[in-house]
């Protein structure tokens, strides 16, 4: 096969469509792919040769991905690897364009996707130019000014860009990375996520075992390392498991994963966030940053098999313990997270399989012998899912996802998974009255359809159920229940896909050879015809249910309603392929009885009559001969018979006989064009008969019977959809349909009978065109004329015959000519459309019709226009007419999308992932090569624009400005597909719609407008004309849409114009992207280019380009680029112009001054006629502008920054990092530890050190971003250079530019400044404001590009705002102060000591004022200022902050509201700030027993932020910041008073503060409090939680926590309980388990109940939070067991029925095994004996305490009801005996009594649903007795 290919084509192809290779013409296409490639190299090389990014070489790329999509990797290795170097260069072009960006990205991705194509010897890529893209974009430093606008689509792009790219990254790479990134992890700052974020995007996984060490080996550890450590879910653990799963896939047997397993599982459990225990409390980031299950499932089936079975062995333990989550009767919001799991986790498991067993070996790394799943893997794997998919079939979420996960399991093991399906699947079928488990049974059958049918040696009993199966399902059809009956269709038409129905039972006798299963099958398939003929019956009485009553006749809604268009779909396409089956004995019975049905009854056209005729299409398209022999006679004669009668022919309303057989005959000759022309006589006869008559349902008819003769007989097609090629009339000695059940097409032999168009049928198509078209064209052209008037009714019954004919026989007209529009823009590089051949050679000697027909259409399209605007039917047929002229050829685009979308849902749902390798089944294979044909047809881009298009598109757009709406909008539809059609005809078009908007021009009318305005509009999918990505384009669109507003007859007062501008500027702004004004291709292109143009095979047209072209080429680049940025300028100046007109409405204004918002760009400064403009906006009356002005004057002075000059430095070389490391005598400890080390404590903040004077601040080297040297130091370390070398230190307004005196001048104006923030201070919306980013921008960068030039005049402004209390006015201090501080970043040492001179008076008064609404607003504004800086330089800013928490004088709430100042600013300097966090902690501590709740939480939280930085994480140091571990000590010293009294902790404390004479005990409780909410806020926040020190904390919760779920305890209480909730579901490292569980011990012995109570419910949730970790240590999974049952025997009976209910837990997710020693235990203490009753004194005191004999029996009892529960869906072999034990003590005291009684009717609720199912495993006599005690007792007896 591929040395042919290659000889004809010149070279061995990559990867050919082998669908091409099946067409009729499939002679013909090698040539014409190599002619369209040789244009593709040529011209692609020529336009990067010629500098011309636009039109050339995006044209050319554009052409390319069109190749692709016709020819597949139709090119030689050579060529492939140029093709993705050359788009390599051109998308990591620095200045491109993010559009084009984009294009050349999604083409590298398509030429990416096959790696098997390319190995890496083949192809190397850097990684650097990707990081540089990526970083340019997504973490852009302009975005957020509005200084650039990217698409939202364009993360999704790059980042799959860069993940196919990662395969072709150099070996070094890993280690460059690694050192670019490593800097960048600090776990306290966003640069964590980023590096993250990256290596998980970037790091190569895909080395092949020699390169390891350079590869994954360099990371693995520290990074596992660092996984197993962090406790809390940080967002970036999401990243690391992304990578550890893509690592474990691509290294199948190169990592040894086992050590880390239990915790894998342990961790995936948690992430599925599923509820456990009583209450139900997450914390919030568990939601949030939960696990991606496509990733999970990856790293699960890459870690199944090899040597030890850990994984599965863990894997069954996950789906044990969530098995009961997914059944039907539990729902909630992690279902889908299961369903999720349960469906994508068979599916890699397949593609895993057929990874090592069926693809073909490519240069990635082959899986280990060892590490290969053997079959005992592949059934341990299925055996552990099958229950839970069993489960989910009925789930509330729908059967879909079960039946895929059932699809890919029965490829893997048949006879596992169909026997159950079948189980359930029967029984579903008898039932009437639960349709829900018929169609969900129903569903998961059809996926598993092929494996039944097959059978194969793993299951050859499946065939044996088809014939039941198919019976059982025909009551399905049923006109009552949609849902059922569209099931069944899809149900009996995908088994019948499979199996040829042929009658084989006589093969019985013939033939010895068979097995007893194909004997079997063989006398089954007698059934066969009554399986047809049965289904025809129930089609019938299908049918006659959904006749058209008389009722919707009269109404006239003579349309299908949704649901019957379903139903008819579902019913023919059944039909059909039931008849394709069939053998030809059956087929005839089946025949005979459609005819009569058909012939012997009338139907009405619309329903019935369309079902009925569909069932004769189809039975006529299977064989053809027969059928037509049967049915053009009769009908024909019924028509002339009737239509005899002249009067009939002039009715308005037909006869119904001859409608329906007009209808029937249209439907019948829908097939080959060959066997329809034996009765040409006929037809035409009738055609001539019944076109003209004068009803309109009469004659549509008969259009479309001509439609339908047309089509059929001109076009390509398939005959047969057969599932064996030859169809099933072979003798049956020699062959054995049922050998053939379920056999895949075979690619290499398909044997397609395509009908091909002979001479003869063409002949006959322009025979009928010649005789029934001409007269019609001609009796328009005369009606056009004015020769001849007819009726309108006339003028619609010639339109509707033309258009039938151009349906019919578009694929035989050739496409209009004509000349090529001149001028629209002027390229160096051909710019033609390629013709693709679709197997018809045009006939020219013909008339061409369609340039007849255009000829005729346009002159009546004028004509009715101005005599009959409103004969709005005949417009709407012409609107079709133009539509189908333009670009007809045999399909219509959206038919095609449709059958290629359900042709993708058909073969999902039957594929074979496992095997791969196209087995699909013979009809799916010959629907995807007719789509392949199809696809040529409608493949239109990039045609050339010609004059005939020029012309009707002209047309168009008179129609889409017409008064009628109807006409308008389908007309536009027409326009805007035809502008996706035609090279850069917009271009054209734009000003003719532009005309409309003319202000000057009075003769347009409203229509006229709206429609104007909506072909600007454009619709949601298609082109926006007014938003083109050209500066030419949107430089005439923008400034007229706004100058439309001067327009005299537009009033504000038209609502729907208003909404029409409204819609136009908001899509403008969604959909704007920078558009570039540089547009240059930098030399590594060309080079590429070059060596693509050198490249042969086939040899590129044209040639390289002659040295002066490229020369002009470049000439034309750099005219480019001026005229781009002068367009720029021009249409800045134009809106420019419109605002500064007085006549422009409000509206209008704002719409402009949106649309010059968009112009400011980080590359070319925004001319200063519009910063003037900006600035003078920032005083308008309305907010709406003030607001855009503010964003667009921050983005201006962003524009105007001077660029500070840096160096990079070695931080090596930095001096005091020398000095710091010789004090601590020069060890530098190992370099790859992160944390607090002597070569970074330069950098913190020590209040001796301080740079107090000018020279010290000179010398002091200031490191501003927070995570440089945290973890290591990065190579070269950019840093400000020294002062004196900063370009320029204040300059006076001489030196300045214009715009920069612009914004000077006003800001230094008294009254502009008073103005300006008296509006500031406005409130907008009440108790809705926030701290506004936007205005600290503009503040900071006035500070920071003029000094303190305006510092004067702002500050009696500041000190006024400082003194109002009113919250508007102290957020307006707050951000003008916030961007004070951050804009003096590089002032000189004397400014800054005035700044902080003025600022410190200022903030403390600030702070003195501070309300509840403004507290936020100063916290956010020092968190900002703070950020990002050094916190030496804000020296003044920390000592003041620290010194007001000394005072307290303000009362609780202002103490509280410094405190949150203060830590919004530490918060932001993480760990560079150890010596004030010691400060404020020493400060805090006498304070903790504060009384007021604010302070008290307000202190946690502050809490929580000290003790973030101890953190527990590999390879870090010891912090130098406080530590949690003293501090506990600390605390729990002055807890003693509280630990050690017995009594119960009573909150009895007035909330009032008086000092002085409270003792120990009430200053222990205080203190407490604000210990619980410390250890609350903490819970969620830090990485890792310090177990140990919270564990000593434990005991005096346990005592506090109330039992009961109650809302009136006071707050310690809940707070108490709230805490032991958070940190029982906790990660625990393994060596944590026994400190826990020792201490659970020792508080289950404690004297309160309470206490014993809630260890059982802390028991609970740890356990399964930390289950695998738990159970891979045996030792505490005994001392869990001992105290459950320990505490099962409790003297309490709420602990007692609390210990069974975690017991029942502890068994149902299998954490405990039911085995002997159990049982044997639980038994004894059931038979205890109780002593008997004495008759005692009554209400004497000893009757309540129960005697310790009822306890242990008690216990014993609990115990059996335990072990019952724990299976609520099903019935283990142990269930039964232990049932009969615990029916023994029903009439036992109470409370054992209760305990029976309570179990049984739980028993009996779960188990009611599949009763008859458990019934099987009892024994009759246990049966006798449950029946006895399940049926509710009688109360009479």
């Amino acid at each position: 096969m591929k040395k042919e290919a290659s000889e004809s084509l010149g070279f061995v192809p990559q990867k050919d469509i082998v669908y091409n290779q099946l067409l009729p013409y499939k002679d013909k296409l090698d040539e014409q792919s190599n002619e369209f490639l040789a244009q593709i190299k040529g011209n692609l090389g020529r336009a990067v040769q010629l500098r011309e990014i636009w039109p050339g070489v995006l044209f050319w790329t554009r052409k390319l991905s069109t190749y692709l999509r016709l020819y597949g990797r139709k090119f030689s290795k050579e060529d492939h690897v140029l093709f993705i170097k050359l788009l390599y260069e051109l998308v990591t072009i620095p200045k491109l364009e993010i559009s084009l960006m984009q294009s050349f990205a999604r083409l590298l991705i398509t030429l990416l996707k096959k790696k098997e194509l390319l190995s890496r010897d083949d192809l190397e890529l850097p990684w650097q130019p990707l990081y540089e893209l990526h970083d340019r974009i997504l973490y852009s430093k302009t975005e957020h000014l509005g200084l650039n606008w990217f698409p939202s689509s364009v993360e999704a792009v790059l980042k799959a860009l860069i993940k196919i790219c990662r395969p072709y990254f150099p070996e070094s790479a890993t280690q460059e990375m690694l050192e670019e990134w490593r800097p960048l992890m600090c776990p306290f700052d966003v640069t964590m996520l980023k590096a993250m974020g990256y290596f998980e995007l970037f790091l190569p996984t895909t080395l092949p075992p020699e390169l390891h060490d350079k590869g994954f080996k360099l990371w693995f550890d520290d990074f596992i390392s660092l996984w197993v450590s962090v406790q809390n879910l940080p967002s970036w653990e999401v990243h690391l498991v992304s990578l550890f799963a893509r690592l474990a896939n691509d290294n199948i047997g190169y990592i040894d994963w086992d050590p880390y397993i239990p915790k894998i599982f342990t961790r995936i459990l948690r992430s599925l966030n599923l509820p456990v225990g009583s209450t139900q409390m997450l914390v919030s980031r568990y939601l949030t940053n939960a696990y991606d299950i496509s990733h999970v499932v990856i790293w699960i089936s890459a870690m199944l098999g090899g040597p030890s079975k850990q994984t599965q062995t863990q894997l069954s333990g996950l789906f044990n313990s969530i098995a009961s989550f997914f059944h039907p009767s539990n729902n909630g919001r992690w279902l889908m997270k299961l369903m999720k799991l349960l469906q994508r986790l068979p599916a890699s498991v397949v593609k895993r399989l057929h990874r090592e067993r069926f693809r073909t070996p490519t240069w990635l790394t082959p899986i280990p012998e060892s590490h290969l799943l053997s079959e005992q893997d592949i059934t341990d794997f299925v055996e552990s899912v099958k229950q839970p998919v069993l489960l989910a079939m009925f789930s509330k979420t729908g059967s879909l996802d079960a039946a895929q996960a059932l699809q890919n399991l029965a490829l893997l093991r048949p006879e596992l998974v169909i026997p159950p399906v079948l189980e359930k699947t029967y029984p579903a079928m008898e039932t009437l009255t639960e349709p829900h488990q018929l169609t969900a049974t129903l569903s998961c059958m059809i996926g598993v359809a092929r494996c039944l049918v097959a059978g194969g040696q793993r299951f050859p009993e499946g065939p044996t159920h088809m014939l039941p199966l198919l019976m059982r399902a025909l009551p399905g059809v049923d006109p009552n229940d949609f849902s059922k009956c569209m099931i069944t269709f899809q149900f009996i038409a995908t088994f019948v896909t499979l199996v040829p129905l042929v009658d084989c039972s006589a093969a019985i006798q013939t033939r010895d050879d068979l097995t007893q299963v194909e004997k079997e099958l063989c006398s089954a398939s007698a059934e066969f015809e009554d399986f047809v003929l049965q289904f025809i019956d129930r089609c019938f009485a299908l049918i006659d249910s959904s006749t058209l009553e008389q009722t919707r006749e009269e109404t006239e809604t003579e349309k299908m309603t949704h649901l019957e268009s379903l139903v008819e779909l579902g019913l023919s396409s059944t039909f059909s392929t039931i008849l394709t089956q069939c053998s030809m004995e059956i087929f005839q019975v089946a025949m005979e009885k459609v005819f009569n049905f058909a012939t012997t009854n009338i139907f009405e056209t619309h329903v019935a009559g369309r079902m009925v005729a569909d069932m004769c299409r189809a039975a006529a398209k299977c064989h053809p001969t027969e059928a037509l022999k049967l049915f053009v006679p009769h009908c024909c004669n019924a028509i002339l018979q009737i239509a005899a009668n002249e009067e009939v022919l002039n009715e308005d309303e037909l006869d119904k006989e001859l409608m329906w057989n007009l209808q029937l005959l249209s439907e019948v000759t829908r097939l080959d064009g060959d066997k329809v022309l034996l009765y040409r006589s006929q037809l035409v006869q009738i055609l001539q008969l019944t076109l003209h008559l004068k009803s309109k349902q009469g004659y549509s008819q008969a259009c479309k019977l001509l439609y339908h003769i047309l089509r059929f007989v001109s076009i390509i097609f398939p005959k047969e959809y057969c599932s064996v090629p030859g169809g099933f009339h072979q003798h049956t000695d020699k062959y054995l349909p049922i050998k053939d059940w379920g056999r895949p097409g075979d690619l290499k032999n398909l044997d397609i009978q395509w009908h091909v168009p002979s001479a003869e049928e063409k002949q006959f198509v322009f025979y009928l065109l010649d005789l029934l078209l001409k007269p019609e064209l001609q009796r328009l052209q005369k009606h056009t004329l004015g020769e001849q008037e007819i009726s309108r009714d006339d003028v619609l019954q010639s339109l509707t015959i033309i258009h039938h004919c151009v349906l019919g026989a578009g694929s035989l007209l050739p496409l209009l000519h004509g000349e090529p529009v001149p001028e629209l823009i002027n390229s160096m590089v051909q710019l033609f459309e390629t013709n693709v051949y679709t197997g018809v050679d045009y006939d020219l000697s013909k008339e061409n019709y369609r340039e007849e027909i255009l000829k005729t259409i346009r002159p009546l399209l004028h004509h009715t226009l101005e005599h009959s605007e409103d004969d709005t039917k005949s417009l709407f047929s012409i609107i079709k007419i133009i539509s189908d002229l333009l670009r007809f050829k045999g399909t219509h685009k959206q038919e095609f999308d449709s059958r290629w979308k359900s042709f993708s849902l058909v073969k999902k749902s039957m594929e074979n992932r496992l095997h791969g390798s196209k087995q699909h089944i013979r009809a799916l294979l010959i629907d995807r090569v007719m789509l392949q044909h199809e696809l040529r047809c409608v493949i239109v881009e990039g045609c050339d624009y010609k004059s005939v298009h020029q012309d009707l598109m002209k047309d168009l757009l008179t129609l889409s400005t017409s008064r009628y709406s109807q006409v308008r909008s389908r007309a536009q539809s027409v326009l805007f597909t035809a502008f996706g059609t035609y090279n850069f005809c917009c271009r054209d078009i734009i000003p003719i719609v532009l005309n409309y908007l003319d202000p000057n021009r009075t003769d347009i009318t409203q229509q006229q407008f709206k429609g104007a305005l909506y072909c600007l509009l454009g619709n949601h999918s298609g082109i926006c004309l007014a938003n083109l990505q050209y500066w030419d384009c949107i430089a005439l669109t923008w400034p007229a849409i706004v100058r439309f507003g001067l327009s005299p007859s537009m009033s504000l007062e038209k609502s729907s114009i208003v909404r029409l501008f409204d819609d136009l500027a908001d899509k403008i702004h969604r959909q704007y992207e920078t558009i570039s004004i540089d547009f240059s291709i930098p030399e590594s292109c060309v080079d590429v280019a070059l060596k693509l143009q050198k490249s042969s095979d086939p040899e590129p047209t044209p040639g390289g380009a002659l040295e002066q072209d490229e020369v002009e080429g470049k000439r034309r680049q750099q005219d480019k680029n001026k005229d781009s940025k002068q367009k720029y300028e021009k249409l800045v100046a134009d809106l420019m112009d419109c605002l500064y007109n007085r006549n422009m409405p409000w509206k209008f204004e704002q719409i402009a001054i949106g649309f010059l918002s968009l112009m400011l760009r980080d590359d070319h400064p925004l001319p200063s006629s519009a910063v003037l403009f900006f600035i003078q906006s920032l005083n308008h009356d309305s907010i709406l502008v003030r607001n855009v002005a503010i964003s667009a004057v921050g983005g201006i002075l962003k524009q105007l920054k001077t660029p500070n000059k840096k160096v990079a430095v070695n931080p090596y070389d930095i001096t005091e990092l020398k000095s710091s490391l010789q004090s601590s005598d020069g060890k530098s400890l190992g370099s790859l530890l992160a944390g607090d080390r002597p070569d970074n404590q330069w950098l913190q903040y020590e209040s001796s050190r301080l740079p107090r004077s000018q020279k010290h601040w000179n010398e002091c080297c200031f490191i501003e971003k927070t995570h440089w040297g945290y973890s290591t130091w990065p190579r070269k370390l950019l840093l400000y250079a020294p002062s004196a070398e900063h370009p320029r230190q204040s300059k006076t307004r001489e030196e300045m530019n214009e715009s920069e005196q612009i914004i000077y001048d006003h800001f230094a104006d008294v009254r502009f400044v008073d103005q300006f923030i008296q509006y500031l201070s406005l409130e907008d919306r009440k108790g809705n404001d926030k701290f506004s980013p936007r205005r600290f921008c503009l503040f900071k960068g006035l500070f920071r590009n003029f000094d303190d030039a305006f510092l004067p005049l702002l500050k009696p402004h500041m000190e006024r705002l400082v003194g109002d209390s009113h919250e508007s006015t102290q957020r307006c201090a707050a951000e003008i102060i916030s961007g004070l501080i951050r804009g003096s970043k590089h002032w000189s040492y004397g400014k800054v000591e005035k700044l902080w001179a003025l600022l410190c008076p200022l903030l403390r008064k600030a702070l003195s004022n501070i309300t509840i609404e403004t507290y936020s607003d100063w916290g956010t504004c020092i968190a900002t200022a703070c950020e990002s800086r050094d916190p030496r330089k804000l020296h003044w800013l920390f000592e003041m902050l620290m010194e007001s928490l000394v005072i307290g004088e303000g009362g609780s709430f202002v103490d509280a509201c410094r405190l949150y100042v203060l830590q919004g600013g530490l918060a932001q300097q993480q760990w560079r700030v150890p010596e004030l966090l010691h400060r404020l902690l020493a400060n805090l501590e006498p304070k903790l027993t504060q009384v007021y709740k604010n302070v008290r939480e307000r202190i946690g939280s502050v809490l929580t932020y000290i003790f973030m930085l101890d953190v527990n994480l590999p390879h870090t140091q010891p912090t130098t910041s406080p530590r949690i571990r003293e501090f506990t000590e600390r605390v729990l010293a002055r807890l003693k008073p509280v630990i050690e009294g017995e009594e119960e902790i009573q909150n009895h404390l007035m909330e009032e503060n008086d000092e002085g004479d409270q003792d120990e005990r009430t200053q222990a409780i205080k203190l407490l409090k604000t210990v619980l909410k410390w250890l609350m806020t903490s819970a969620g926040r830090s990485f890792s939680s310090v177990v140990p020190e919270q564990l000593r904390l434990l005991p005096l919760l346990f005592k506090i926590a109330p039992v009961e779920n109650d809302d009136s305890y006071d707050e310690m209480k809940t707070d108490a309980k709230t805490c032991l909730f958070l940190m029982s579901q906790g990660l625990l490292y393994s060596e944590q388990i026994p400190q826990v569980l020792s201490l659970l011990e020792e508080i289950s012995r404690s004297s309160s109940w309470h206490a014993r109570y809630t260890v059982l419910t802390y028991l609970q949730i740890m356990v399964f939070y930390n289950l695998f970790t738990f159970l891979s240590d045996a030792k505490a999974m005994s001392d869990v067991r001992a105290l459950v049952l320990r505490l099962l025997e409790d003297e309490q009976l709420e602990v007692r029925e609390l210990a069974a209910t975690t017991l029942s837990g502890f068994l149902q997710c299998y954490f405990l095994p039911i085995d002997e020693p159990l049982q044997a235990h639980i038994g004894s203490l059931s038979k205890t004996r109780l002593p008997k009753r004495k008759r005692r004194e009554l209400c004497s005191v000893v009757d309540t305490i129960p005697s310790a004999d009822l306890v242990r029996r008690h216990a014993g009892v609990l115990g059996l009801s335990a072990c019952i529960l724990s299976s609520p869906y099903d019935v283990p072999t142990w269930m039964p005996q232990i049932l009969m034990d615990l029916s023994a003590h029903l009439n036992d005291t109470q409370p054992i009594e209760m305990t029976v009684k309570k179990t049984l009717s739980d028993f009996r609720r779960t188990h009611h649903d599949n009763w008859q199912e458990h019934k099987q495993k009892f024994t009759d006599d246990q049966l006798l007795v449950l029946t006895d005690l399940l049926v509710s007792p009688c109360y009479y007896a």
